[in-house]
């Protein structure tokens, strides 16, 4: 990092890091910081606008189809502890039906190969 001990205390106490800085501590310590940031991009973003709206802007299109495991785990861990139901976090998170139902059909598929 080519900074003093002082300088890394004062970057790990600041609210706000550059992007700059928070790559190379992604590459330093083999962590993808910018995970975070980005599964709660696709968590808690907008509804995003119909097809013909979007292919007008000339806006890169952020694709909303980058679910992380630990993303699918927790979507159904809600639905298994009844903290929310399939319609609810089709609604909140925006995922497609279909794909929640092949998560859920996977994830049972996955329990019963454990098991046995």
């Amino acid at each position: 990092m080519k900074c003093s001990e002082n300088e890394i205390h004062d970057m790990y106490v600041q609210e706000n890091l550059p992007t700059d800085i928070l790559l190379r501590w992604s590459k330093l310590l083999e962590y993808d910081f910018f995970r975070l940031y980005s599964q709660h991009l696709i968590l808690y973003a907008p509804p995003s606008a119909s097809f013909k709206e979007q292919t007008s802007s000339k806006l890169p299109h952020f694709r909303k189809n980058i679910y992380t495991r630990e993303m699918i785990d927790f979507i159904l861990e809600l639905i298994e502890t009844g903290a929310k139901t399939k319609r609810q976090i089709t609604s909140d998170y925006g995922i497609p039906y279909s794909t929640l139902c092949k998560w859920i059909a996977k994830h049972n598929h996955e329990e019963l190969a454990i098991e046995n």
